[in-house]
């Protein structure tokens, strides 16, 4: 017995491997509708009284969120914050280990409560195969605990996210009901392949291939469906056209707070933004924090910045901070070519040990502070809306775009193109590709293109078939000039947000409910 959990704990932490390896720098996206497999059936099987599961869960979530997340360690080294060698270490491994605790224990929940309902209709005898009624409980529990974990702060890893850039059909079911869409079919075939496998062993051929027929028709319609939205035309029309300009600084943050980070920062967005100009652009977008320094209304005369939109008179976009009270705001201003502000949106989703201490009474007194403007930073409230001279864009702030709900808010409030802004270093190339999959799956969630501007990568342009039109190269200063459309479409998931979890719900209430008084009744009359 000893040896078989040792070789189902291997199991679940090499499966837990395979589904981080769908990400980048792997992006082995198929891996994701086989690996949640083993888990699957260690939960079918586990008894209650074993603790086992409950390692099962944590050691396949380590291996997913683990190594997906493991570009995490490149905060490391902060010595250029004045944080010693050994504590920047632990700084690093802490938020590593913050963010996996945290997409274990949606793992581990998962497991144990869909053991509980796996047991208690084990026994029952209903018209419907227990094994689909356990692969809809199991598809509704996931989806249910990833709505809830992604209005938490430490959220990034999302199944939907393996499918991201490369699996562009089943990318475009997103539109249907948001990313729970493509959880709920990722879930779904892994269970019915489970299911099937279980059959086999329990010698149900006819349970067997019906569950395995199952999960192939399901899953091959769903990437038919889903190239079907794929390879609808744009229909993007000319007079909603917009030429934007993008600036790639390449500052290491390292030195951006330095007098030769400010120095550099104001000549390369500087001639970026001029150059730019020159190439016919209607306005430029800047990284997250471009300038280093708080944006002041007006400016002063001095600034070489400020004197260039004065000249060119193009629309700037232009990533700085504000200072609210005694901290500051990470945030994206429009400034027109009157040097005017025009519009801002502050940053929402903050990031734990970059932007502030999180938990700070317990934290506080083992973590120096982290942010390099010298004081926690405070978040942008959630009811943003960002206007500018072309009409309502849709804004992301670095961190921003692994949570879904704050671009779908902005499409539903009438936001015709995304703009994200980011900084990305320290960050290594797995993590910005990572960051860019992320903006994918918005722009095609929202069907909107997508312009993203980085401090080291990557930039890009998206259209809202998830097209990467172009993408910058890491770790250099790039400026790139191009179009892209505004557009008014509003997706069902823009409209109605994600329906598809409540609905799973209702119906697997209803069905679960059915089953039990079924079985009770079967019971009564048999006393």
């Amino acid at each position: 017995m000893k040896k078989l959990t040792k070789l189902r704990l291997i199991i679940s932490l090499v499966s837990g491997i395979l589904m981080g390896m769908t990400a980048a720098p792997f992006g082995v996206w198929p891996l994701a509708w086989i690996a949640l497999i083993p888990l699957w059936i260690f939960t079918v099987k586990s008894q209650k009284s074993e603790k086992s599961l409950y390692f099962y869960a944590i050691l396949w979530a380590i291996g997913y969120h683990g190594l997906t997340l493991s570009w995490i360690l490149g905060l490391h080294p902060l010595t250029w914050l004045g944080i010693p060698w050994i504590l920047s270490l632990a700084i690093a491994i802490g938020a590593l280990l913050l963010f996996t605790i945290w997409g274990s224990a949606l793992v581990t929940i998962w497991a144990i409560s869909s053991r509980a309902i796996f047991q208690l209709i084990a026994n029952n005898k209903s018209p419907i195969p227990n094994g689909l009624i356990r692969v809809l409980i199991g598809t509704t529990i996931w989806c249910v605990l990833e709505y809830i974990w992604s209005a938490g702060p430490f959220w990034w890893t999302s199944l939907s996210f393996t499918q991201s850039p490369h699996n562009l059909a089943i990318l475009h079911l997103s539109q249907i009901s948001g990313p729970n869409t493509i959880n709920a079919l990722i879930v779904a075939v892994n269970g019915l392949i489970a299911e099937a496998l279980i059959s086999r062993e329990l010698q149900t051929k006819s349970l067997y291939k019906g569950y395995l027929s199952f999960a192939i028709v399901l899953l091959i319609t769903s990437h038919l469906v889903g190239w079907a939205i794929y390879n609808q035309p744009l229909n993007d029309r000319p007079n909603n056209a917009l030429k934007v300009g993008i600036i790639q600084g390449n500052i290491a943050n390292r030195i951006k707070f330095t007098p030769e980070g400010l120095r550099l920062s104001l000549i390369r967005y500087t001639n970026g933004y001029r150059n730019l100009a020159q190439q016919g652009v209607a306005a430029v977008l800047t990284p997250e924090g471009a300038l280093s320094s708080q944006w002041s209304d007006p400016p002063s005369p001095k600034n070489p910045f400020y004197q260039a939109i004065l000249d060119e008179k193009i629309v700037a976009w232009i990533g700085a901070h504000r200072r609210q009270g005694n901290s500051f705001t990470n945030s994206l201003f429009t400034v027109t070519g009157t040097g005017e502000i025009f519009s801002r949106y502050d940053k929402v989703n903050l990031v734990a040990f970059g932007e502030y201490v999180p938990f700070r009474d317990i934290f506080g007194r083992i973590f120096p502070q982290v942010s390099a403007v010298g004081s926690d930073q405070v978040p942008g409230v959630s009811n943003q809306v960002f206007d500018t001279p072309f009409g309502r864009a849709i804004v992301g702030i670095c961190y921003d775009s692994a949570f879904t709900r704050h671009f779908q808010r902005q499409a539903a409030l009438g936001g015709e193109f995304i703009l994200t802004s980011s900084n990305n270093d320290p960050y290594n190339a797995a993590m910005q590709f990572q960051h860019h999959a992320q903006d994918v799956l918005r722009a095609i969630e929202s069907d909107r293109w997508a312009v993203r501007a980085t401090n080291t990568g990557y930039s890009a342009i998206v259209d809202p078939h998830g097209k990467t039109k172009w993408l910058s190269q890491t770790k250099t200063y790039q400026i790139h000039a191009d179009t892209v459309y505004r557009r008014q479409t509003k997706t069902l998931y823009v409209r109605w947000g994600d329906w598809l979890t409540p609905l799973l719900l209702i119906t697997s209430t209803v069905i679960l409910s059915g089953t039990l008084l079924r079985f009770s009744a079967k019971a009564q009359q048999r006393t």
